[in-house]
């Protein structure tokens, strides 16, 4: 059995969990609602306060979606009753950050600012401190939606290995080169 895949799913009190009939699971919280399409063949079980995965079979791709799911749909529980949250943080010269609503304006060292969307269902603000980087802060209930927005925002501008400079989440290790050695 898969470790994760047999572990059961509590249920907090002001969440309902419920299956439709072509296998989509709905879960709605107190922060709102999100649904997740399940495999045929996966059987999901909701009970008084638990829900619980099946598989059929013990074949390798039976294996592999068992524990899938699991933590999907557990990502939607704990999305809409916790919530989830990204921070990144700009290191560079002149680099700068700046939200009106839900558009991101980045100085990137680029000769245009960046103006980035950030979709209606996160939530988007920007502090920038004297002494300390410029930082952005990411908040939503749907874990893969603000993975994906994080990660195009880091893509505009990598950190490079010589300096560090560039985009990169709050407290990720950048690995260094030593860059050019002395002069003769």
């Amino acid at each position: 059995m898969s470790r994760i895949g047999k572990k059961n799913i509590e249920i907090p009190k002001g969440v309902t969990v419920t299956v439709g009939s072509d296998n989509t699971v709905t879960v709605k919280g107190p922060k709102g609602e999100l649904k997740q399409a399940i495999d045929r063949d996966i059987t999901v079980v909701v009970t008084d306060s638990v829900v619980e995965f099946k598989r059929p079979t013990d074949q390798i791709r039976h294996r592999a979606l068992h524990g899938l799911y699991r933590a999907l749909v557990n990502n939607l529980v704990n999305g809409v009753t916790i919530g989830f949250k990204k921070e990144l943080e700009l290191v560079g010269v002149g680099y700068k950050a700046s939200s009106q609503g839900n558009l991101l304006d980045l100085a990137l060292g680029y000769s245009h600012n960046i103006i980035f969307e950030i979709p209606s269902e996160l939530k988007v603000s920007t502090t920038q401190e004297k002494g300390d980087n410029p930082r952005i802060f990411l908040e939503g209930i749907d874990r893969q939606l603000l993975g994906q927005v994080a990660a195009k925002i880091r893509g505009l501008r990598k950190p490079e290995p010589y300096k560090g400079k560039g985009v990169k989440y709050k407290g990720e290790y950048i690995r260094r080169k030593a860059g050019k050695s002395a002069g003769k």
